[in-house]
């Protein structure tokens, strides 16, 4: 089993509504929203280009699937999430924008998000002892001959290379994709976005754990954990 902690806007907001419904599927509910009308792809298509966001879920990465480590049980990683999550209060995430990173595309915030920030580096920094080490092959498969020297110190500290610094907070609505797809993709969803009403502030009021239950398996939302409320 893996878990991970994303951020996943109320299942009532239109964020959360938006995000299900172009990737596929809620991770909340197990449901299976009806295929996007999107201008240039036929329903069988964009269920192949979703089929990566599909699997982990609508999210934002705070701190990546990990394994846990010898003698942590799924309680003590909750317990601990929930002592992060304590530590800060919910806050207004801006309206995201529709944007190409890389070869997909995802939502991004358009100006930094401090609280979002330092909520990510609590979370890396605070559940970290709770991981187990990489793997060779799972070190292998973050192609570290690619990363800065930056990047590949946080992957030996962490498990991840995008973490403190390098952490670049964004919402993925689709797979890989060719140049020329990628174009018309992010046209369409900007589209959609702009239509959805979710292009919006979003209240963001807990932290997600999510799982991963065999390799290759769809990540589920196991919990939420409410900001700001100690004790959980």
């Amino acid at each position: 089993m893996r878990y991970a902690v994303y951020l996943a806007p109320d299942a009532d907001s239109a964020l959360w509504r938006f995000g299900c419904a172009m990737v596929g599927r809620d991770a909340e509910t197990g449901a299976a929203p009806a295929p996007p009308e999107l201008a240039g792809f036929d329903a069988e298509r964009w269920h192949a280009i979703t089929a990566e966001p599909r699997r982990y879920g609508f999210h934002g990465t705070l701190k990546a699937p990990f394994s846990l480590g010898p003698g942590v049980d799924e309680a003590t990683l909750l317990q601990a999430a929930a002592e992060v999550a304590a530590e800060h209060r919910p806050f207004e995430l801006p309206p995201l924008a529709v944007t190409a990173i890389g070869r997909f595309v995802a939502l991004t915030p358009p100006v930094a998000v401090p609280t979002l920030e330092d909520i990510a580096a609590c979370v890396v920094a605070g559940l970290d002892p709770l991981r187990a080490p990489l793997s060779d092959g799972e070190r292998a498969r973050r192609r570290p001959h690619l990363l800065s020297e930056r990047q590949v110190a946080l992957l030996d500290a962490y498990g991840y290379p995008y973490v403190l610094e390098e952490f670049r907070f964004h919402m993925t609505l689709t797979g890989p994709l060719a140049d020329a797809e990628q174009g018309h993709a992010l046209n369409a969803l900007a589209d959609a976005f702009a239509a959805s009403g979710a292009r919006v502030p979003t209240e963001i009021t807990d932290l997600a754990v999510f799982v991963e239950e065999a390799r290759g398996a769809p990540f589920r939302l196991l919990k939420r954990i409410p900001l700001g409320v100690p004790g959980i």
